[in-house]
C-alpha cells in the first residue's frame, strides 16, 4: 500500500475551538497544504468527515484508486481525517473517497478547502499554493477611511464572464486582462467600489456563481488564484474597493459539493424543512452545528485575510432568517418560542460579523435582506445582526415602479418616491438597483421608462440623479451606467457598441460626473445615514410631480438644495422656500447637452427673496428641466 504519513498540522487547542464553533482560520489547517516533512517534500491533507469508516485520498498520483492513500482519523472524536502524502506536489489533483458508516455508502468529493479546482465541468480539486507579493499596502493603511459610513460609497456590481468578452470568440477576459479593462474602466467612471457576483468555484454558469462548490478557490473560468489576487490588487492600486458576493445560504446538491458530504447530513440541516431550499433547489446550511459555524466564518475571514477583500455582500439574508421562507402552512416548524425566526441562522450572522470587524475593522459586510426584520445594520451589542448595511429593497421596488408609470400618471402617486423617507434611517441602506432587476422578463432598466427615445433616457439620467442625491450609498449593475436597451445576458458581453450613440454615451457621462459629484460633496455622504442629513423643503405638489429637499453635512456650508421634475414639463420661475437667505448657484443639471439634455433649462446665480413661502422666511425662483434634477449650493 502507498505511504500516508501521520502527521498533523492541528493542536488541542485547535480542535476545540472547532468543536465550538470559534475557529475563523481552518483554511490553514484543513484541505491541502504542500510541506516538507522530514526533509521529504509533499502534501498533507486534512477533512472533516465524522461519519466515514475510510477516507481515502484519490488522484492523478494514484490513478484514483480507492484505498491506495487512506487517511488517518483522529483519536478526539473531532472527525477529521489526515495524514501527509510524499511527493504529491503542486498542481496534483484529488479528490476524497468517502466511505461511511452509513450503510456503506460511498461519495467521491471535491476538497472543501481546496485553494484551486479544475475548470468545470471537471469537478477535481488541485494542491495549490502560490505565494503573492502584494503592492497595495497604501490602501490598505488608508481603507478604513475609504470603508467608513460617513464616506462615499458608490459600487459598480459586475458579473466577470458577461461585463465584457472577446470579440473574436466570445470567450472570458482572463483576471489579467480584467485587471486593466475593468479597472480603468470603473476609475474613468468614478465609482469608489466594485462588487463582484460570486467569485468562488461554481459547476453551473447559469447559477451565475451563486451555487457555490469550492468556497475558497476563486473559480478557474478567468485564471489562476494569484491572477485574481491581481486583480484585487490592481483595484486597491487605483483606490478601488473590493467587496465580493458571499453565499452562505445554500450550497448546491452536485455530486461533489458539500451535500451528504460523509453519507450523512454533514453541511445540510438533516431536517428537510430547515434543510433543503424549495426555490433554489439546494441545501442549506445547518446554522445550529458548531463544525458548520467554524466553516462558514473560516471563508468570510479568507477573503478579506488571504484576498484583501474590502467586504463581503451577504447573499439571500432574508432566506436564512425566516423559517416559513418560500414555505407554506405545515412545510416549516416554528422556533423555541412559537415564532418564525430562525434564532441558529440569527446567531450565527451576529457572530460572522462579530468575527468579521474583529479581525478587519475596516471593512463592511451588507446584507441582502428583503424583509422589514428590524436592526438587520445595528451592532450585536444592541440586539442587532451587525451588518455594516442593508440593501433598500422597498426604495428599489418603489422607485422603479414609480418610474415605469406615464408621467401623466405620476402625480397620482407621489407617495411611491415620498414613503421611502419614513423609514429612510431605521437601517444603514444602500439603494440597490442590482442585477436581479435587470432579467427575467423585468426589462432592462432603460426599457422600463415610459414615453419617446428622449423621454426614456430624460427618466433613466432622472432615476439616477434623483438615486444619487437620495439618503444612502449606491449600487449600479453593469450596463445600466450607459443605458443598456436589452435585458442583461450572463452569456455574452454587454452591448458596448450601444456607445456610439449619443443618448447612451450621454447616460455614461451623467453616471460618471453624478459618481465624481457624490464623492466631492459632502452634504451627500457624510450624514448619509442619519435624519440629520436630510430635510424635505416641500413634498406636496404631486399636482406638479416635483419634489425639493435638502442634503446636509457636518457644516451648514455644505448643504446642497435638490429639485426633482417627473413630469416632461419644464417648471420655470417655479419657487421654492429656503433655509436661510444668500446667493445660490446650480451645481448640477441632469439636462446638459453633454448628457444628451435639452441644455435650455440652466439656472443663472440665484439671490434669495424675503418672501415667505412653504414655511420659510426666504425663497427664490429657479427653473427645473422637463425630466430633469437640479441641484444648489449657497455660494
Amino acid at each position: 500500500m502507498a505511504n500516508v504519513i501521520a502527521h498533523s498540522l492541528f493542536t488541542d487547542f485547535d480542535i476545540n475551538l472547532f468543536k465550538s464553533g470559534k475557529h475563523y482560520k481552518l483554511y490553514e489547517k484543513m484541505g491541502s497544504h504542500m510541506m516538507t516533512l522530514n526533509g521529504v517534500e509533499g502534501t498533507y491533507f486534512a477533512v472533516w468527515a465524522p461519519s466515514a469508516k475510510m477516507v481515502s485520498v484519490i488522484g492523478d498520483f494514484n490513478y484514483w484508486i480507492e484505498g491506495e492513500h487512506k487517511l488517518n482519523v483522529r483519536w478526539d472524536e473531532s472527525g477529521i481525517w489526515e495524514g501527509f502524502i510524499p511527493n504529491v506536489g503542486k498542481g496534483s489533483t484529488y479528490k476524497y473517497k468517502i466511505q461511511s458508516h452509513n450503510n456503506d455508502i460511498k461519495t467521491e468529493k471535491a476538497d472543501p478547502y481546496a485553494r484551486r479546482c479544475e475548470h468545470p465541468p471537471k469537478t477535481a480539486s488541485i494542491v495549490w499554493d502560490e505565494p503573492y507579493k502584494w503592492k497595495d499596502s497604501k490602501w490598505m493603511k488608508k481603507r478604513k477611511k475609504h470603508n467608513a459610513l460617513n464616506a462615499p460609497y458608490s459600487v459598480y456590481e459586475v458579473h466577470l464572464g458577461s461585463w465584457k468578452r472577446k470579440l473574436e470568440d466570445n470567450t472570458f477576459l482572463t483576471y489579467e486582462e480584467l485587471s486593466n479593462d475593468l479597472v480603468n474602466y470603473v476609475k474613468d467612471m468614478n465609482f469608489t467600489h466594485v462588487e463582484l457576483m460570486p467569485v468562488m468555484e461554481y459547476p453551473y454558469d447559469p447559477s451565475w456563481g451563486y451555487q457555490l462548490t469550492g468556497y475558497f478557490a476563486p473559480t478557474s473560468r478567468f485564471g489562476y488564484p494569484e491572477a485574481f489576487k491581481l486583480l484585487v490588487d490592481k483595484l486597491h492600486q487605483n483606490d478601488i474597493g473590493i467587496i465580493l458576493d458571499w453565499v452562505p445560504s445554500h450550497f448546491p446538491e452536485d455530486a461533489h459539493g458539500l451535500g451528504f458530504f460523509d453519507g450523512s447530513c454533514l453541511y445540510e440541516h438533516p431536517d428537510k424543512r430547515k434543510g433543503y431550499h424549495p426555490d433554489w433547489k439546494s441545501l442549506i446550511f445547518n446554522y445550529g452545528r458548531n463544525e458548520v459555524k467554524s466553516f462558514l466564518i473560516s471563508n468570510a475571514i479568507f477573503w478579506l485575510d488571504q484576498y484583501h477583500a474590502d467586504g463581503l455582500r451577504v447573499d439571500a439574508v432574508a432566506s436564512m432568517l425566516f423559517l416559513d421562507y418560500s414555505r407554506d402552512e405545515g412545510e416549516w416548524e416554528p422556533n423555541m418560542y412559537g415564532g418564525r425566526e430562525n434564532l441558529e441562522a440569527m446567531s450565527f450572522l451576529r457572530e460572522m460579523n462579530e468575527a468579521v470587524y474583529g479581525m478587519f475593522p475596516d471593512v463592511q459586510t451588507i446584507a441582502e435582506e428583503s424583509t422589514s426584520f428590524p436592526m438587520v445594520s445595528k451592532p450585536t451589542f444592541l440586539g442587532g445582526l451587525g451588518f455594516g448595511m442593508k440593501w433598500m429593497m422597498g426604495w428599489m421596488h418603489d422607485t422603479l415602479q414609480y418610474f415605469a408609470k406615464e408621467p401623466i400618471y405620476r402625480k397620482h402617486h407621489q407617495n411611491d418616491l415620498t414613503f421611502s423617507m419614513t423609514y429612510a434611517f431605521t437601517e444603514n441602506f444602500m439603494l440597490p438597483l442590482s442585477h436581479d432587476e435587470v432579467v427575467y422578463g423585468k426589462h432592462s432598466l432603460l426599457g422600463r421608462m415610459p414615453g419617446d427615445e428622449w423621454q426614456r433616457f430624460a427618466n433613466l439620467r432622472l432615476l439616477y440623479s434623483y438615486m444619487f442625491t437620495h439618503p444612502g450609498t449606491n449600487l449600479l449593475f453593469q450596463g445600466s451606467e450607459f443605458g443598456q436597451s436589452e435585458e442583461w445576458n450572463f452569456q455574452q458581453s454587454l452591448d458596448w457598441h450601444l456607445l456610439e450613440y449619443e443618448p447612451h454615451k450621454g447616460v455614461q457621462e451623467l453616471l460618471k460626473d453624478l459618481n465624481a459629484f457624490y464623492a466631492s460633496e459632502p452634504a451627500l455622504y457624510e450624514k448619509q445615514f442619519s435624519a440629520e442629513g436630510f430635510e424635505w423643503i416641500d413634498y406636496n405638489d404631486a399636482e406638479n410631480s416635483v419634489l425639493v429637499y435638502i442634503r446636509k453635512g457636518e457644516k451648514r456650508k455644505d448643504d446642497i438644495i435638490v429639485a426633482c421634475n417627473m413630469t416632461p414639463i419644464s417648471r420655470e420661475n417655479y419657487r421654492i422656500g429656503l433655509p436661510k437667505k444668500g446667493k445660490l448657484k446650480e451645481v448640477f443639471n441632469s439636462d446638459q447637452k453633454t448628457y444628451f439634455g435639452s441644455g435650455e433649462f440652466q439656472n443663472k446665480p440665484l439671490t434669495s427673496q424675503k418672501k415667505a413661502w412653504q414655511f420659510r422666511d426666504h425663497s427664490a425662483e429657479i427653473t427645473i428641466p422637463p425630466l430633469g434634477m437640479v441641484a444648489f449650493k449657497y455660494v
